[in-house]
This record gives C-alpha cells, sequence and structure tokens, in this order.
C-alpha cells in the first residue's frame, strides 16, 4: 500500500478572551485543518508553515510541545492508500485569511463544541480535543 505523508496544524486565535480554530472546508465538503504533502527537502515543520500560508493566507507561529500523528486509509485512483499526518498547533492574531481557490471552498472560525461536532471523521477531533488540552495547559 503507498503511503502519503502531509503536515498541518491546528490553528487557532483569541477574539474576546475566546479561542477560536481555524477550520477549513475542503472543495469535496470535509472539514479539517490546514495541512498539505510534504516536498522533497522540506521538514515536517516547513511543510506545516507553508501548506497552512497557502491555504489559509496566515502566517503562523507554531508552539513548541505539541506534535501529533494520526493515520487513515483513502480510495485515490481505485488504489486504497494509507495517509499520514503530523499535526501541530499554531497561534496567529491580526490577520486577514482568505481560502486557496483551488483546495479551500471555504474558512470559518469556531470554537472547541462547534468544530467538533462538524467534523466527519474521528481522528480530526480527537487532534482537536488534544490540542485544546494541549493549550488549557500552557
Amino acid at each position: 500500500m503507498k503511503t502519503e505523508y502531509s503536515c498541518g496544524a491546528v490553528v487557532y486565535t483569541t477574539i474576546n478572551g475566546k479561542r477560536k480554530y481555524v477550520i477549513i472546508t475542503s472543495e469535496e465538503g470535509i472539514y479539517g485543518f490546514p495541512k498539505g504533502h510534504i516536498e522533497p527537502g522540506e521538514t515536517e515543520i516547513e511543510t506545516a508553515l507553508r501548506e497552512i500560508k497557502e491555504e489559509t493566507n496566515l502566517d503562523v507561529t507554531l508552539l513548541d510541545g505539541f506534535k501529533m500523528e494520526v493515520e487513515h486509509t483513502f480510495m485515490k485512483q481505485g488504489e486504497e492508500r494509507l495517509k499520514h499526518v503530523t499535526y501541530f498547533v499554531g497561534y496567529y492574531e491580526n490577520q486577514e485569511f482568505k481560502p486557496q481557490e483551488e483546495e479551500v471552498s471555504k474558512i470559518d472560525l469556531m470554537e472547541l463544541d462547534e468544530a467538533i461536532n462538524c467534523f466527519q471523521y474521528d481522528n480530526v477531533k480527537k487532534v482537536l480535543k488534544k490540542a485544546d488540552e494541549f493549550l488549557n495547559n500552557k
């Protein structure tokens, strides 16, 4: 089985004292976080920062101490593949996001419960819950 490697981040900001997460919706209607494939010669952190910038137009600061890896299978061109995704946590403030036209249909800012309820996949819910716990303990 072919394996694809991607990196991204749970990105958040604080508005009126409330933590809001950046949730992207793919062209296929899947809710998640900005992420994408590792390019040759890139580190995981470089990939995450590049993909966040490409998909949201945000410049974020990744926080030390959080790294979570998840895997899932999916079908591509009639073939089952394994996707390995590494997530970090990133923060931004005072910036306007702009969806990448080719890949992102919209971007929303959501509080924890709203985001959990919109996700279609349990592994994405788990990543957000772990990231939120990490931030609560900082």
